[in-house]
């Protein structure tokens, strides 16, 4: 695997922790992030991109993330994640159809893959043939991630950079993101953010709601019992046992980006948060078991040889006691 991993650092240092990581504020919130490493990283397997993983978000004494994983931790395990990650492609990945079995696809955030002889499966972890290059710049307040990887055989190619920035003066969290297809075939996909919202590490219960800014409608029956969809907002009507899992995907938003506006709020702890973007949803998601509850909104993400997309998820965190 030919990983090459360059950390600049600026007005921050890496502690001597187990992972790499790097630690940043605002002053009104601080963060923990953990880096990128194809060897001493806290996630190292091949459905969520890389950078980006905020195991402690804290505000005003409240808590938005952390380690929900409740099975033995394992760096190749895709559960061993926390924050408000990211996937590309979680229905097929770029090159992935093309590809001989042995041969590679693209995976954005993880590297070029190698495809075995069934359908994709994003829930698999694949063989990681080039990791590329992740370039690190850790400041006071945000973090910049920048991932090359390139295959002229296979004609995908892209220069990907993520900062996630504390926003000055501000409760806010914002996530930038800019991707330039240096290939010479089309990269066309979708992108979104899991979230893995733990508020004030909380168990999912009646305590917690979710709101949209769309009337909200379930495409299949929900696991009886454990929510309900009233209008814009999704309510738990008890605590959720270990073994329970209250999944869907959700319908009744616009091509408005208005309808990126989502609000998860424990009633019990007083601690909110609310996600918006600068695109509309392409799709929208909703799972949750015990430990964490997730909104996953999809963006489309297309980028012609040669050009650039670029998109911006922002998270207010609040509170309402």
């Amino acid at each position: 695997m030919k990983t090459l991993l360059l950390f600049v650092t600026a007005l921050v240092g890496l502690s001597g922790a187990e992972f790499p990581q790097a630690d940043i504020t605002n002053g009104l919130i601080t963060a923990k992030i953990y880096l990128p490493d194809a060897a001493k990283g806290y996630y190292r397997a091949t459905r969520f991109d890389w950078s980006g993983q905020i195991p402690s978000l804290e505000y005003k004494g409240h808590q938005y993330f952390g380690e929900w994983n409740t099975r033995p931790y394992d760096p190749k395990l895709h559960d061993a994640i926390m924050g408000p990650v990211e996937e590309f492609s979680d229905l097929e990945a770029p090159g992935y159809a093309e590809a001989a079995a042995g041969g590679t696809f693209l995976k954005i955030g993880v590297g070029f893959l190698k495809k075995d002889d069934a359908k994709y499966d994003h829930f698999k972890t694949y063989q990681i043939v080039d990791g590329g290059r992740w370039t690190v710049k850790a400041h006071r307040d945000r973090v910049e991630f920048t991932h090359v990887v390139k295959d002229a055989k296979s004609g995908y190619g892209y220069e990907y950079t993520k900062i996630v920035r504390l926003v000055a003066g501000k409760p806010q969290l914002s996530i930038e993101h800019r991707l330039k297809n240096t290939g010479t075939k089309p990269i066309a996909t979708e992108a979104y953010d899991h979230n893995f919202y733990m508020l004030d590490h909380q168990p999912t219960s009646a305590d917690l709601s979710v709101k949209f800014a769309f009337a909200a409608k379930a495409e299949r029956a929900w696991n009886p019992g454990l929510v309900e969809l009233r209008g814009k907002e999704l309510d738990y009507l008890k605590e959720l046992r270990a073994n329970e899992t209250a999944y869907n995907s959700l319908t009744g938003f616009s091509t408005d980006v208005k309808d990126y506006d989502i609000r998860v709020e424990n009633s019990r702890t007083g601690a909110g948060v609310r996600q918006t973007a600068d695109r509309p949803l392409s799709r929208m998601v909703y799972w949750s078991i015990r430990p964490t509850a997730c909104p996953e909104a999809y963006v489309r993400v297309d980028a012609a040889p040669g050009k650039t997309a670029t998109w911006r998820i922002l998270w207010d965190f609040y509170t309402t006691k």
